[in-house]
């Protein structure tokens, strides 16, 4: 254990990889190590999303989601081009299905608006037509700098690149971060495996933040809860009835974007995904179960806030997770034609949502100090595509932060 590293993260995600990347290309010098408690990177939220360039339409004007999306959209669509990882910017359509949604689309429309988003435009009935023949609404929103991307594929990019920068640097898989030992000078990661010195630290660490932020003393009042979102595909016969990405109007009064059409780089087309409370953070299956995930959720007085803010949605959303029928009904919205053949389940993933004890969801990227460390709290959707940007941006505090120039 004799080695000290200049910086160690932990998690090995999509926003990891880029903070290893930011900090590493930023600072050939110094040398870094990456912990990852899975056998391959970008193995939860990152391997397990959507897929999706956000445009960065949807969220408030000067938020870092919003600054964060837009700047790292350009510069993770360049990274792909440059470093040939498989992805098409090819727009999507926001479709509203009927009159009462329209207020909304105009909003959501300025919004982009005052978020720069390049090209958008509102478009007709019968425009929608000329994207998508098969849907149909009232109206619509253009967004022809949205995409889609492999999102494990540019993560081990990112780490690749970044060990090609300095041969001391590393990176650690199968190894969970289970304590940590603070000095002035230095710390020790305590793994289930091994342990290892290093003079700062960055959490990068999703699904498990609020957990490693306390074990590394950060007084943190919020908490995570996990979120499952399940996938249908459609059947190879259905495929032409999608060619891009298909969005509906959100409901501004729940956290998630509603279920929509994404094309896959790998020419598979998702609809989804769902929201429902998960018993387990880290759990995949409609039934899957960890009595430690599903206790400190449910003795947290902010998930029973949740529940009751969103009592109806919550419900419709359990229902449309065991009914197939109902998720087809969800879907007919925007495409009515398909049918219950059309579709067969797809994968499912899991979003962590940062809840305050009031039951909001602590909507906007939050990175906080703490001594010789840096957390990442709360990185919900955008944050695959904002990644470079949150990379950058930790880099930068860094420098000034753990003074490393």
């Amino acid at each position: 254990m004799e080695k000290v590293y200049d910086i160690a993260i932990v998690g090995g995600g999509i926003v990891g990889a880029a903070t290893l990347y930011k900090l590493q290309t930023r600072n050939p010098h110094l040398s870094i190590l990456l912990v990852e408690k899975e056998n391959r990177f970008a193995n939860h939220q990152t391997g397990n999303n959507s897929g999706v360039i956000h445009s960065g339409l949807y969220y408030t004007p000067g938020s870092l989601k919003a600054k964060n999306c837009v700047e790292g959209r350009h510069e993770l669509v360049a990274f792909a081009k440059e470093n040939k990882v498989p992805h098409d910017v090819c727009g999507k359509v926001v479709v509203a299905t009927k009159k009462e949604e329209l207020p909304y689309l105009d909003k959501i429309f300025n919004t982009g608006l005052e978020n720069n988003i390049e090209g958008i435009e509102k478009i007709s009935a019968n425009q929608i037509k000329e994207h998508e023949p098969h849907v149909e609404g009232v109206a619509g929103i253009w967004v022809p700098c949205t995409g889609i991307i492999d999102y494990r594929a540019a993560t081990e990019k990112m780490i690749a690149n970044a060990l090609g920068c300095q041969s001391n640097s590393k990176t650690v898989l199968g190894e969970e971060v289970i304590a940590i030992e603070k000095g002035s000078d230095k710390n020790i990661l305590i793994t289930d495996k091994n342990k290892y010195q290093a003079k700062h630290l960055v959490f990068c660490a999703g699904l498990q933040a609020d957990r490693l932020a306390r074990k590394d003393g950060v007084n943190l009042k919020e908490q995570v809860v996990g979120f499952r979102g399940d996938y249908y595909e459609l059947t190879d016969q259905a495929k032409y009835k999608v060619k891009n990405l298909i969005y509906p109007v959100p409901n501004p009064d729940f956290p998630f974007l509603g279920v929509h059409f994404t094309r896959m780089t790998n020419g598979e087309i998702e609809c989804g995904p769902n929201a429902v409370f998960t018993f387990k953070r880290e759990g995949y299956g409609k039934t899957d179960f960890s009595f430690k995930d599903s206790y400190d959720a449910l003795t947290y007085g902010g998930t029973w806030k949740l529940f009751f803010n969103n009592m109806s949605f919550g419900i419709n959303e359990y229902r449309r997770a065991f009914s197939k029928r109902l998720f087809l009904k969800t879907l007919q919205g925007l495409v009515p034609s398909l049918t219950m053949e059309d579709l067969k389940p797809g994968r499912s993933g899991v979003r962590a949502l940062l809840l305050g004890k009031d039951g909001d969801t602590r909507d906007d990227f939050r990175i906080e100090y703490h001594g010789n460390s840096i957390h990442v709290l709360n990185a919900p959707s955008p944050a695959a595509t904002a990644a470079l940007a949150i990379g950058g941006q930790i880099a930068e505090k860094a420098e000034q932060h753990f003074s490393l120039k």
